[in-house]
């Protein structure tokens, strides 16, 4: 579909969806920094955070520029209230244990993939040349994710039970991601095919069990959101409303 022939505030959203995905994941990995059950995984969460973050920035200045109303990324970032992110709810979920945030990320970059990889070839060529550097750094969160996965699904008795209960728990939000939206540059509908065959392999050799698909909470490309989301926000923006319009 032809960008010109897509409504200004509907191509917005999309952006701000992509954006906010990128820019909430981020904050919750960079939570780890610190107190990973490892140094070498300290490293690497705080790398992959900085991944989804310097795709939020692009996609954000993007979002920026088509508004048109002045906002640029920081504005877009730390100047809305949770009612105008347009995030899934799966990225803005709580970290849990660490078995949590692998399932999260398994999901979350299983989801990114394919879409990334369609966008490559949207006729946007901006959200195209995003979408093509964004595409590879994903490829290693999912990898870093399913390798985690398996680790823990068939590593002891207890790390399989927390990553089998992850799972369970994460699992309903995947849903919302694939949404239909035929005016979106690539429909999410159709990218569920490739997360499952990204997903299910990794599940299978983790002895995990895949969740049964029923309760699907919705919502977050709406506005409508947990209260994970407030609180996340209050910690991520308040040095910016503290001092508005500083500069370093």
């Amino acid at each position: 579909m032809n960008p010109t022939d897509v409504p200004t505030q509907t191509r917005l959203d999309h952006l701000l969806g992509l954006a906010d995905d990128a820019l909430v994941a981020a904050q919750r990995l960079g939570e780890w920094v610190a107190a990973a059950p490892e140094l070498e995984e300290d490293v690497a969460l705080a790398n992959i955070a900085l991944d989804q973050l310097g795709a939020a920035r692009l996609l954000l200045t993007y979002a920026g520029e088509l508004e048109g109303a002045g906002r640029d990324e920081d504005a877009l970032a730390y100047l809305r209230d949770d009612r105008e992110f347009r995030n899934a709810l799966l990225v803005e979920l709580p970290n849990g244990d660490f078995a949590v945030t692998m399932a999260k990320l398994l999901f979350v970059s299983a989801y990114q993939l394919p879409l990334y990889t369609a966008l490559t070839g949207c006729t946007d060529e901006r959200l195209a040349a995003i979408a093509g550097k964004a595409r590879k750094e994903v490829a290693y969160h999912l990898d870093h994710a399913s390798l985690w996965t398996v680790r823990l699904g068939d590593g002891t008795e207890e790390s399989h039970r927390r990553m089998q209960a992850a799972v369970d728990e994460i699992w309903p939000y995947t849903h919302e991601l694939f949404t239909p939206d035929p005016a979106a540059p690539v429909d999410p509908a159709g990218l569920r095919d490739a997360f499952l065959a990204a997903v299910e392999p990794v599940l299978a050799t983790a002895t995990l069990d895949r969740p049964a698909d029923g309760w699907a909470p919705s919502g977050g490309r709406s506005g409508l959101h947990t209260e994970h989301l407030s609180y996340l926000l209050a910690e991520m923006q308040v040095l910016h409303r503290a001092h508005p319009g500083a500069r370093w």
